[in-house]
């Protein structure tokens, strides 16, 4: 069972490259009880993309989260207040 709640929702604008992308992350419980981190990324008001990694601890989910919100906030990401998995419609 998850000890917390994992979810973040971030944004990179740039209106002059013509740029609107999202990329959002959360840890969540598999149906089995292990954890998994859900990537979903693209372009704002679209579906994006997915990517699911599975872990036996949520210890090593949330190194892996923190080193993606690592990366993406050295690419511009700014996280968002609201926000879903799905990106704006």
């Amino acid at each position: 069972m998850l000890m917390q709640p994992y979810h973040l929702y971030t944004e990179r604008l740039d209106a002059g490259r013509n740029m609107a992308r999202f990329y959002a992350l959360a840890i969540e419980q598999t149906l089995f009880g292990t954890p998994c981190l859900v990537r979903r990324w693209g372009r704002i008001g679209t579906g994006g993309q997915a990517k699911v990694h599975h872990f036996e601890r949520e210890e090593d989910a949330v190194a892996m989260f923190l080193a993606l919100l690592r990366v993406r906030r050295s690419r511009g990401y700014a996280t968002k207040a609201t926000g879903s998995m799905h990106g704006r419609r």
